[in-house]
């Protein structure tokens, strides 16, 4: 068994119950400075990971950064697996203990518009409307058409519409019976892929400059709300709120299939991106929840923020230093509920969610464009 040196203390962390399974702290800056005191703790440890059905360069020059050698897609020599996909259940059956991917099975109960609209009013009327009352007014088309059109009378918009299982923009329109521009797709939604291609967008190459053109920090917009006079320490425990009872309202199901389907508690991890609408009152709404967040980088405040998310979510996740049989790492769960863990008890670790990223929103399937 490789021995740990004293030039790998201060990336090592020791994890665990009896604070001694050594785990791996990932460094953003690793990327950039090519440290070998960085890169070696991996290639000691002979370290892997995979890329499957994916193409994310930023994942992939963390991990080789930290000294993770990548192999072949149909290899299962891996520590990590890194894929675009939901993973098929003999794929997750067969995880060893040290072994972790990047998603949890069934986690389209999130993803998927339709599935997390009705898991949301499933827990508005077992809980009470006003307790879960986080998403716009929604129908589910074509079995809510009718109940659509009754209300689309009385408003009429705009409002938008949006494949169930879709992303980037792609099969997005609008209807309304008021008098608006509603072709004007720049204007009414705020997807950075769509928006990119507008002759109005404005980027910034500064990545110290966070408050300049079309993309802003999370920071930056709350410096600025707060030199409006909003109260920003409020807004950001709703969306806190927001977030911890979206996986709340999903969590039965994925972690009942985690308990059929996932050998060990350590398994998967998840990275989500949740879209948020802020109105005029402040009052977040969620509009959808992302399986694949973008990771590209167009700008260098995308490489500032996105890096850092990604090292973060890495430490968390607890890459255990040693492959083991039946000595399973005790590693910390990341933005979704495992298994056989209270959701009280990880709700904690969806506040990994709000720290620093790029601000892009998007709409809802059929909700309307507004709140």
């Amino acid at each position: 068994m490789p021995q740990i040196l004293a030039t790998e203390i201060k990336i090592i962390l020791n994890s665990g119950l009896s604070k001694t399974i050594p785990v791996l702290l990932f460094l953003p800056e690793a990327i950039v400075s090519k440290d070998r005191n960085i890169c070696s703790v991996g290639e000691r440890f002979n370290m892997a990971f995979k890329i499957v059905r994916t193409e994310s360069r930023l994942v992939r020059r963390i991990l080789a950064s930290h000294g993770f050698s990548e192999v072949h897609s149909n290899s299962n020599d891996f520590n990590l697996m890194w894929t675009g996909s939901h993973l098929k259940p003999y794929v997750l059956r067969s995880l060893q203990d040290y072994q972790k991917v990047n998603h949890f099975p069934r986690s389209y109960e999130l993803t998927r518009k339709d599935r997390l609209y009705k898991n949301i009013q499933r827990m508005q009327q077992t809980h009470g409307f006003k307790n879960f009352h986080i998403i716009p007014q929604t129908f589910v088309l074509p079995s809510e058409n009718q109940e659509f059109r009754n209300c689309f009378a009385k408003d009429k918009g705009p409002w938008i519409i949006k494949p169930v299982a879709s992303s980037r923009g792609r099969g997005i329109y609008l209807v309304s019976n008021t008098p608006t521009n509603i072709k004007n797709t720049f204007m009414h939604l705020t997807n950075y892929s769509l928006n990119k291609k507008s002759s109005d967008y404005v980027s910034c190459d500064d990545p110290e400059v966070e408050d300049y053109g079309n993309k802003w920090s999370m920071s930056a917009v709350l410096r600025y709300l707060k030199q409006e006079g909003k109260d920003t320490t409020l807004l950001m425990k709703q969306v806190e709120d927001l977030v911890i009872k979206a996986v709340l309202s999903a969590e039965l199901q994925i972690a009942a299939a985690c308990k059929m389907f996932v050998p060990h508690k350590t398994n998967c991890f998840e990275l989500y991106g949740f879209d948020v609408l802020i109105d005029s009152n402040l009052k977040p709404w969620l509009l959808e929840v992302n399986l694949s967040p973008s990771l590209s980088c167009d700008a260098p405040l995308d490489l500032k923020i996105k890096a850092s998310m990604i090292a973060d979510m890495f430490s968390l996740v607890g890459e255990c230093m040693f492959k083991q049989k039946g000595n399973s790492p005790f590693g910390i769960p990341v933005f979704i509920l495992p298994s056989r863990m209270s959701p009280f008890e990880g709700s904690v670790t969806l506040k990994l969610f709000l720290q620093d990223h790029s601000v892009c929103k998007t709409g809802f399937a059929a909700a309307p464009w507004g709140g």
